[in-house]
């Protein structure tokens, strides 16, 4: 997956100053993002505070540990089975 070039507390403020009353279409222009980059982060990371992003992001990253965790146990339990259906 692609890195993006902005970090969590990063969305979180320009999403902030779009809170504040500043118009999408200059912030994307100021930042150098799409409208559907702008959207795709509001919806997000809209009302979240800079400890909330920390907080998903090491979410994130667990659940996609436990995910590769299980394939590997399926996967071994796949060849076990395998290993025991053959006949001798």
């Amino acid at each position: 997956m692609k890195r993006s070039r902005f970090s969590d507390e990063q969305v979180i403020t320009i999403l902030k100053e779009n809170e504040v009353g500043a118009r999408v279409d200059e912030l994307c222009r100021r930042h150098g993002i799409s409208s559907a980059t702008f959207y795709a982060w509001r919806k997000k990371f809209g009302g979240m505070e800079a400890s909330d992003a920390k907080r998903l992001r090491e979410l994130e990253m667990e659940n996609a540990k436990l995910k590769r965790i299980v394939a590997d146990q399926m996967l071994d339990m796949t060849a076990m089975k395998e290993l025991l259906q053959k006949h001798w």
